[in-house]
Order: structure tokens, then sequence, then C-alpha cells
């Protein structure tokens, strides 16, 4: 198998699990409701979309024999944030407080999951190309590491909340 054909397989890869990890947020969002952390959700949808567009576009230059094209930095790559702001950090968890929160533990711990693992995806496969492919896999590692950090935040503090709840009477 050609270099290009190996990179066409870890970019398609790469697309299929953007649209996996997109699917699980829509879902989750439908969940969340209305309010500022579904506001939250739906930028991170946004993000993953513009993951989904940045790796079509580099396989539509594989896949035609173009050199990869990433555009320049400043166009696709999202800076950080950490998704909600304070009210909705308080609103998104008041609402777990009063409801039962084992399934938006879950939510967060599947969307760590997802997002750790595709970082780690991207990373690895940085590691073993170069050029313009090595630059592409490192950006969507750290763009994954960032939606990483916030779902593991939330999953750590709703995990020891929902620990601390009193049982019983």
């Amino acid at each position: 198998m050609s270099s290009r054909e190996t990179l066409i397989r870890i970019f398609e890869y790469a697309l299929n699990q953007e649209k996996t990890g997109m699917s699980f947020f829509k879902t989750s969002l439908e969940r969340m409701g209305i309010g500022a952390a579904a506001d939250a959700f739906r930028r991170l949808i946004r993000e993953e979309e513009e993951h989904i567009r940045f790796i079509s576009r580099i396989l539509q230059d594989l896949q035609s024999e173009e050199d990869i094209r990433i555009p320049q930095v400043s166009d696709v790559d999202l800076e950080s944030t950490d998704y909600f702001d304070e009210r909705a950090r308080t609103e998104f968890l008041q609402r777990c407080i009063e409801g039962s929160m084992v399934p938006d533990v879950t939510v967060f711990n599947t969307a760590w999951l997802i997002e750790r693992d595709l970082s780690e995806f991207y990373a690895t496969m940085a590691g073993k190309t170069s050029g313009k492919a090595r630059e592409a896999l490192e950006m969507l590692s750290r763009w994954e590491k960032g939606h990483e950090r916030f779902f593991r935040e939330f999953r750590d503090i709703l995990t020891k909340r929902y620990s601390e709840m009193p049982w019983g009477g």
C-alpha cells in the first residue's frame, strides 16, 4: 500500500470517528433541552462540524492526488474555549443536582472517552507521518485535547457530587 493510500485510510477513519462523535453529541443535546448548557453543546457540535469539513478537504486532496492543502491556521484552528461560561456552568450543575445525574455522568464520561481516543489517535498518527499530513493531525489532536479536558472536568465534577449525595432518609 502506498503512503498516499495509507493517509487516505487514516483520514477516512478520522472522518468516520468525527461523524460518530458528532452524532453522540447531537443525541446528548436532545436530552439537555434548552438553556446555557445546551448552548455549550451546540458550540461543540459546530466545532465537530469544522473538524469534519477540515478532514473532508484533506481527503479530497489525497484522493485527487494533489498535495494536501491546509488552510491558514487562523481560518480553522478554533480558539480555545471553556464552552460553559460561569452562568452556564452553574445552571448545568444545578440541574444535574436537582434531577438524577447518573445519565449526565454517563454522557460526560462517554464524551470524554470519545475525545480522548480521538486525540490519542491523531497524536499517534502524527508521529507516523510527516509534512502537511503531520501538521493536520497535530492540529486535530490539539482540538480534541481541548474537548477532552472539557468533558473530563465535568465528568469529574458530576461524579464527585453524585458520590457525595445523601442516600436514604
